[in-house]
Order: C-alpha cells, then structure tokens, then sequence
C-alpha cells in the first residue's frame, strides 16, 4: 500500500461546507460528537482514507475485520452543508500526524471547505459535574463569536497546546487559509465521557444550524453513570485511608 490509498464513495456537490473533525482523543469527546452527528443527521459516506501512518491492525464488527482507516461523510443540510471526519485511531508518530492532516485538508480543499472545527477533550483529572467548553481560533472573528455561545477561552489553557489531527486542523489549516476553530469539552479523561460529547454538541448546533435528538446519547451517559459512582466510591475511601493515615503519623 501507497502512503496513502483514498478510496471515493460519492462525489456531492457541496456549498461551503463546513468541515467538523473528530478523531480518538482524550475521554473520546470528539469522535463521540463527530459519529453523533453522523449518525442522527442524514449523512453520506464520501471518503475512505487507508494510511500507513494509522495503527498496524484491523477493526472487527461482528467478526468481520476492516482495515483501519478514516471516513468522510457529507451532509446536506437546509441552511449548512457539513464535512464530517471519523475515524478509530490518528498517527502512530509526530511525523505522521502531519501527513494526515495535510491529507485530511487535501480532501476538504476538494470539497471547498469554508470552516473548520476540531473537537476534542481537555483532561481535569478529577469528576466533575458542570461540562465547559474550552476554544482555541485561528482568528478574532471565531473567538467573538464562539464567546457569545459561552465557549470559555482560558490564558495557557489547554496547557501544553492541542495536540495531534486537532491541533493541526488549526495550524496548518490556517497556513492554507481556512479558519479554524477547536472545540474542547472538560472531562476527567477517566473514560469515555458521552456528557462532555453533548456539551460540544449543544454549541454545534447553533454553528452549525442543526436540531440533534440527544436521547441515544443520554442513554450512553446514564450507562456511565455506574461506573462513574464507583470511581467516585473509590476517591473517597481513598481520601478516608489518607485521613487515617495522617491521624496514626
């Protein structure tokens, strides 16, 4: 295989679309609101993207193994046509982060992209209950108007940057001439968190002109909920041992 082999499933044409991005990262915020929208918007598969840069290995669905890769749909919407990228995995290495996401932007230039949003996560490392949504831009115009959907733009934050496909839709988008936002639900990174997913999602769908049916998600989520408890369960005998323990020194 080529470093690269795209495979072409439907050529729409598309007006201005808008190219939302959502990849594996941390609590799988991203991938899980990119496939939502995939999944509860009438979407078409466009683009398959095979790479030598992905993972050495398949996926399985019912036994059945697929090459990894990852997917363009296309959606054409009343007011906004949308370019949504999927996908199980990113680059195994710095290098091949790059050559994707110029790939990933060869395929949006085709499509005549207009915009971009990147999603993702930003870890707290603890459990939380109220969900913000970070932002990063390439220009004042989406900080301005990402504000007003109350996206909170934090000085140093994420700290050490936005790393991997996220990160590069920005910066190299931007050297391509297209705008660029990140979008970047809170989560504790424990595990994969449907309800920092939605949070992403809710500022979606005014930029993108879009009404979601979140109940399959909120069903994800209440499924977490057990978990989430029990994690909780062991923070706080956690912190009792630690009492106890400063109480005997």
């Amino acid at each position: 295989m080529d470093e690269f082999d795209i495979e072409v499933f439907a050529d729409p044409d598309l007006s201005d679309p808008i190219l939302v991005e959502g990849l594996p990262g941390v609590g799988h915020v991203g991938k899980l609101a990119a496939e939502y929208l995939v999944e509860q918007l009438d979407s078409e598969l466009v683009r398959r993207v095979y790479s030598e840069h992905f993972p050495p290995q398949v996926t399985l669905e019912d036994g059945i193994a697929e090459l990894t890769c990852a997917e363009f749909h296309a959606i054409e919407g009343d007011e906004q046509d949308l370019l949504i990228l999927t996908g199980d995995h990113q680059a195994q290495d710095n290098a091949g982060h790059y050559h994707l996401t110029n790939a990933f932007l060869d395929i949006a230039e085709e499509f005549d992209v207009s915009k971009i949003y990147a999603l993702g996560g930003v870890p707290t490392g603890e459990l939380i209950e109220e969900y913000a949504v970070l932002g990063a831009a390439t220009n004042e115009d989406l900080v301005e108007s990402l504000e007003e959907l109350d996206v909170e733009f934090r000085e140093d934050e994420p700290a050490g940057g936005i790393v991997g496909v996220s990160g590069l839709m920005l910066g190299l988008g931007r050297r391509r001439g297209i705008p660029a936002a990140c979008l970047m639900g809170e989560t504790s990174g424990y595990l994969v968190d449907p309800k920092s997913a939605q949070a992403v999602l809710k500022i979606l769908e005014t930029v993108l002109s879009v009404e979601l049916d979140y109940e399959d998600l909120e069903e994800r989520a209440d499924e977490m909920e057990d978990v989430m408890g029990k994690i909780k369960e062991m923070e706080q005998g956690s912190s009792a041992t630690d009492e106890d323990l400063r109480y005997i020194g």
